[in-house]
């Protein structure tokens, strides 16, 4: 949480879970600050993080793994870097195995938006800044869209990063409450 920016690796994510727990941690505000007078300063909520974030995504990614970067996007709380998310927000469970041990998937749910109109299935989410995952730079473990991931978040700080608000000198408790001159 105390990271200058944070960059969240979606990828490959095969859905089960819908992220908006996930959605809504990443964008706690700050309410207060505490400190003691002459020790640690906290923000309230502990567990908030301040500073640019975004979340890579590529075609492997579905179901949840599509609804995931797309609250991510609603929220506004970052880019979105790398492919298209697979587009199957269809809910597959529920399916019988076959006699043979196989599966057969048939999509039971989807979802729609607080104004009634579809969105994404059969689409999926796409990206903000589209990076290909190209196997010959892949190779040696190079990793393209981390790489634009790291370079889109280096220069977020630089533009904008998180300034935490300044400490006030500890008040003066000799009378009752705190003097008028310290608000």
């Amino acid at each position: 949480m105390n990271k200058d920016a944070l960059i969240i690796d979606e990828r490959w994510n095969g859905g089960g879970n819908i992220a908006d727990r996930f959605v809504e941690l990443l964008n706690r505000p700050i309410y207060l600050h505490l400190f003691e007078r002459y020790e640690n300063d906290w923000r309230i909520p502990t567990l908030s993080h301040q500073g640019p974030k975004c979340m890579l995504i590529n075609g492997e990614a579905g179901s949840g793994g599509d609804i995931f970067p797309y609250l991510f996007r609603k929220a506004g709380l970052g880019k979105l870097i790398g492919m298209r998310t697979w587009g199957g927000v269809i809910g597959i469970s529920r399916n019988p195995s076959l006699i043979d041990g196989a599966r057969l998937t048939v999509p039971f749910i989807t979802f729609y938006e607080t104004d009634g109109t579809l969105t994404m299935e059969g689409h999926g989410v796409d990206p903000d800044i589209e990076v290909i995952d190209d196997p010959s730079l892949m190779v040696d473990g190079g990793d393209p869209q981390l790489d634009a991931a790291i370079k889109h978040m280096l220069d977020e700080i630089e533009k904008n990063p998180y300034v935490p608000a300044k400490r006030p000198p500890y008040p003066d408790r000799s009378g009752m409450g705190i003097l008028e001159e310290q608000k």
